[in-house]
């Protein structure tokens, strides 16, 4: 039994290699920087919790490889961002960490990605890139594992967007239909880390990916039919000029904090393509890696995953919405300052309170209303848009009891907006 570092070890890799790991009887070590996702997803083994961003010397990682055999780094970011640094994840850090191998003797199990070279079209391919050309330059015991279009039973990234595409009613939005994909099943990638650790695998770098291409049209129909829902009446072409746009305000929402799939880096990715050489992992005498239709065959799908599916379609509209009703109704109530405290003042309060209630209130909803749109605040507004909502109904309901009664309903108008809140608390989570 050998006792193994996973780096990145709550992401839809680690997770499945995790698991593997323990499966063939080995201890692992979890390495994340999100306590409570890692204490919640990985209970069964022991954690260390730490920026990447904050390992880029071979000194830092030396404490974590006392008393560790081997290290599997399926840790990665799509694009630099607020919490992001490619450079510093996929390059720097992985130098050190190769260097802390070599002297210490552990053996290094990278996971990288197909088209990760330094003449790629992306900064995240480009920054793989050197830091795979660092673990060789190190001289460390490794091995490279590049996979395709990960397919698991969760979906992450590439495989979320195919899903929330799949999940569209009656038509088929498609772009880049004709792009070729090569896909490979997560339990593939786990099974060749495995045997990589267990020292099966000879150095050097490998693409894991199903032997023959499909046009992302195919992996998208595939995906829909798995998924159980109905074939699409009608199949509805996205000009590729419309890409550009949608990348770029997918990349403005990054900087508030939401990693979209649809971001500048993931649709050049499609442009280019994801495929890979199978000849070299075929070599190895391991097991070669399963076809899609085989890989679904295999998964389960479950009706919490077309929920899943349907629900990450609609989470950007329900932000959306929330954000566009608080922030609309509180300017509402400042722009009729006046008009919204009479309410108050014929309950028999003083205009100077009622005006000053009715402005705090507003500005309060605009608060809410901007607030959601940060992705590291959008739970903490959520409910606070909740805690607003009640007091309103219980206040109205003590102040101007009539208002239930009126003929636009405003309070029982509250009610929807408390479910829609609801509703969107489970959305936030991604693991």
């Amino acid at each position: 039994m050998s006792r193994v570092l996973c780096l990145g070890a709550y992401g839809l890799i680690g997770s499945g290699v995790v698991h593997r790991l323990q499966t063939a009887g080995h201890e692992v070590l979890g390495f994340g920087r999100n306590a409570s996702v890692a204490h919640r997803l990985g209970a069964s083994f022991e954690w260390v919790i730490g920026d990447m961003r904050d390992y880029l010397e071979p000194q830092d990682w030396q404490p974590l490889l006392e008393g560790v055999d081997a290290v599997v780094n399926a840790a990665g970011a799509l694009q630099d961002g607020p919490d992001d640094d490619l450079e510093a994840v996929h390059h720097f850090a992985v130098k050190a960490l190769a260097q802390a191998c070599l002297r210490s003797g552990t053996g290094l199990v990278q996971i990288s990605a197909t088209g990760a070279v330094p003449e790629a079209n992306t900064e995240f391919m480009r920054s793989k890139a050197r830091g795979d050309a660092a673990i060789v330059e190190s001289g460390c015991r490794h091995v490279i594992l590049r996979p395709g279009l990960v397919v698991a039973s969760a979906a992450y990234g590439g495989t979320l967007l195919l899903r929330q595409l799949a999940a569209v009613p009656w038509v088929q939005p498609l772009a880049l239909g004709k792009t070729p994909v090569q896909t490979v099943a997560l339990a593939d990638v786990a099974a060749a880390v495995v045997a990589s650790v267990e020292g099966e695998v000879p150095e050097g770098a490998y693409d894991l990916v199903e032997e023959t291409p499909q046009t992302l049209r195919e992996v998208l129909r595939a995906l829909r039919s798995w998924l159980g829902f109905k074939p699409a009446r009608l199949t509805l072409p996205l000009p590729k000029v419309l890409l550009w746009p949608v990348a770029k305000l997918a990349d403005g929402l990054g900087l508030l904090g939401w990693r979209s799939p649809l971001r500048s880096t993931a649709v050049a990715t499609l442009k280019d393509g994801v495929t890979g050489d199978a000849t070299a992992w075929n070599t190895t005498g391991a097991a070669p890696m399963g076809r899609l239709a085989d890989t679904l065959q295999s998964l389960e799908a479950r009706p919490e995953d077309r929920l899943a599916a349907r629900m990450a379609l609609l989470m950007p509209v329900v932000i959306a919405v929330l954000a566009l009703f608080w922030t609309v109704s509180g300017l509402v109530g400042l722009w009729q300052l006046s008009e919204a405290a009479k309410v108050l003042t014929q309950a028999g309060w003083e205009q100077p309170v009622a005006l000053a209630s009715v402005a705090l209130f507003a500005l309060v909803d605009v608060g809410l209303g901007l607030l959601v749109l940060m992705r590291r605040h959008a739970k903490r507004a959520l409910w606070g848009m909740i805690a607003v909502s009640v007091f309103y109904l219980l206040s109205a309901s003590v102040v101007t009891p009539a208002l239930w009664l009126d003929p636009l309903g405003p309070l029982v108008k509250v009610l929807p907006s408390i479910m829609l809140a609801l509703v969107a608390l489970p959305m936030l989570e991604t693991r």
